[in-house]
C-alpha cells in the first residue's frame, strides 16, 4: 500500500508538472518584442522623439498581477503610483502605498479574483481612488483619437494610458487584458505594451491600428465594447 501510495503522489505531481505553464511565445508579428534589437532601436527612436516620457514613471513602480484575474486592478496600482497619488491610508508597516489589495471600493476583491473585472469597474476604481479620469469606449471614439491622446500621454509625465483590449487580435491566447501603454513610435506608428501578466508575454510593441482593432470589441459580460482611459 505504502508503494502505491508513493506512485500515486508521484503521478499527481507530474500531472501538475505537466498542466504548469511557464510563459508564452510572444507571436511576433504582430508584435515586436520590447527587449529585441528592433524592439530596443523603436525605443530609442521613441525617446529621441519625445513620446517615451511616461515611460519613466511607469517603469519604477511596474508589478506583475498577482492573480490571473487582477490585470485591471496591477494596472491601476501603477498608474496611480506613477502620479504619485497619495492613497491616504497605509499599506504595509507604516506605508503609503497602493497596492492590488487595496482596490476594492467598486468591486470585491473575491469578485474580481474569480470574475475578472470590466471596463467600467476599472473607471470607477481608478476615481475612487482620487485619480482624475477620461474613459473613451471603442464605439464612441475614433482610431484617430487614440492616436492623437497617446502621442499627448506619451510626451507627459503626468498622464498614462492603460488599454482595454481583447489579445486574440495579438495572437495571442487569452482574453480581455488591461494594461499600461508605456509609450508611443510616431514613425511606425506603434505603442508599446506594458503587459502587467509578465508570466506570460513581456512588454511588446504593436500597431496602433490593431491595438484599436482589439479596443474595438465586445466584452461578453456587459454587451459593451473596451476602450481606454487616461
Amino acid at each position: 500500500i505504502k508503494y502505491l501510495a508513493r506512485h500515486v503522489v508521484a503521478a499527481d505531481r507530474l500531472a501538475m508538472e505537466v498542466a504548469s505553464l511557464y510563459r508564452r511565445v510572444l507571436p511576433t508579428p504582430p508584435a515586436v518584442e520590447f527587449a529585441s534589437p528592433e524592439g530596443r532601436r523603436l525605443f530609442a527612436e521613441a525617446l529621441e522623439g519625445g513620446t517615451m516620457e511616461g515611460f519613466f514613471s511607469l517603469v519604477p513602480h511596474f508589478q506583475t498581477q498577482s492573480e490571473p484575474a487582477f490585470c485591471g486592478l496591477a494596472s491601476i496600482a501603477v498608474v496611480l503610483n506613477a502620479l504619485a497619488i497619495d492613497p491616504g491610508r497605509r499599506w504595509k508597516g507604516p506605508w503609503r502605498w497602493f497596492d492590488e489589495s487595496m482596490l476594492d471600493c467598486c468591486e470585491p476583491l473575491h469578485v474580481v479574483r474569480s470574475q475578472g473585472i470590466t471596463f467600467g469597474k476599472v473607471v470607477c476604481l481608478a476615481r475612487c481612488a482620487g485619480a482624475s479620469v477620461r474613459c473613451f469606449r471603442a464605439d464612441h471614439a475614433a482610431v484617430h483619437d487614440l492616436r492623437a491622446h497617446l502621442a499627448r500621454c506619451a510626451s507627459s509625465r503626468d498622464c498614462h494610458l492603460i488599454a482595454s483590449y481583447h489579445r486574440g487580435h495579438f495572437k495571442q491566447t487569452g482574453g480581455g487584458h488591461f494594461s499600461p501603454i508605456g509609450g508611443y513610435h510616431a514613425g511606425t506608428d506603434m505603442a508599446l505594451i506594458l503587459d502587467v501578466a509578465r508570466f506570460k508575454y513581456p512588454p511588446h510593441w504593436v500597431p496602433l491600428t490593431l491595438l484599436w482593432e482589439a479596443m474595438n470589441t465586445t466584452d461578453k459580460t456587459t454587451g459593451f465594447p473596451r476602450g481606454y482611459l487616461s
